[in-house]
């Protein structure tokens, strides 16, 4: 398990674009990361996204995936948190929406590493609430120098 405090050393983002709260397992046999994010009504796009019928935007869970699968990176090629690279959100494909995401939803999230050439890496992922897939994906991640 990788607390918050860990995963803001890995991941640049903060409030209110850190969508990952806590990282429950890296396998990184099989090259597999699962994650969580906590949806609550507190959060600022639901003052939008609708006031009365509040949903979270697809694009922010393709985001919460991407950064999921930034993290497998990170620990794929180095478990040191000071490591300077960085990896870029460069492309989705395969995206699918099955059902809405609400606040009080606890949403699970999975990357798996499919394949990497010359610093992009690809990763297929998808999003899960109640063990329910409401969002897949494959993800492609491009890892820089900072």
């Amino acid at each position: 398990m990788i607390s918050i405090e860990e995963i803001r050393k890995i991941l640049p983002h903060r409030y209110p674009f850190l969508l990952v709260d806590r990282v429950l397992d890296v396998d990184l046999e099989n090259n597999v990361i699962e994650c969580i994010k906590n949806i609550s009504v507190n959060e600022p796009q639901f003052n939008g996204h609708f006031p009365e019928h509040p949903i979270m935007p697809g694009v922010l869970l393709i985001e919460s995936m991407a950064q999921a699968a930034g993290i497998l990176g990170h620990q794929m090629r180095s478990k040191d948190v000071r490591d300077q690279k960085i990896y870029y959100f460069a492309g989705a494909d395969k995206v699918r929406f099955r059902q809405p995401v609400v606040p009080g939803d606890q949403v699970r999230l999975r990357a798996e590493f499919v394949a990497m050439k010359r610093e992009i890496w690809k990763f297929s992922c998808n999003a899960s609430v109640d063990g329910k897939i409401v969002c897949s994906a494959d993800v492609t991640c491009a890892r820089k120098e900072l």
